[in-house]
């Protein structure tokens, strides 16, 4: 069953053997400013519909989503800073997790006039242990990072 290998639009980039008891997944991190032109544009409330609308109905099997203080810094040299939201999924390897992260960015930039979200895939060696213990085998490489933007 191992070696395995996908296609994205990152090219294909093998899964090396996974231990014992684990399986290749894909993880996408999604990261998702919630500023506008240096004022908070989403609200909790409007996150939580977004997941609830948007994000979930793709992914429902499960998700993670945890805060996060993202910076960066602008045309003119400037750091800015805002609040933000860090989106975890873990998949099936293959083009329906691109294209559905895809859709959530666009779905995103647009609802919330946002310039870009930034997106992370990397494989993962997953397992779900009935004993509720979990544990992810993240490859330190390949690490992808796809900025996304219209």
């Amino acid at each position: 069953m191992y070696p395995r290998t996908w296609q994205s639009r990152c090219g294909a980039y093998p899964v090396s053997t996974c231990p014992e008891g684990t399986d290749a997944f894909a993880e996408y991190r999604l990261f998702f400013g919630r500023s506008s032109a240096g004022i908070e544009v989403v609200s909790d409330e409007a996150w939580a519909a977004f997941l609830a609308d948007t994000v979930t109905p793709g992914f429902p099997d499960g998700l993670t989503v945890d805060d996060g203080a993202g910076q960066w810094r602008d045309s003119a040299g400037v750091v800015r800073r805002e609040r933000s939201k860090v989106l975890i999924i873990l998949a099936s390897p293959g083009e329906d997790g691109m294209r559905l992260t895809d859709e959530i960015s666009a779905e995103y930039e647009s609802r919330f006039n946002q310039q870009t979200v930034l997106r992370v895939v990397r494989t993962a060696c997953v397992s779900f242990e009935p004993s509720a213990r979990w544990r992810i085998y993240s490859r330190a490489y390949p690490t992808y990072a796809v900025r996304h933007s219209n």
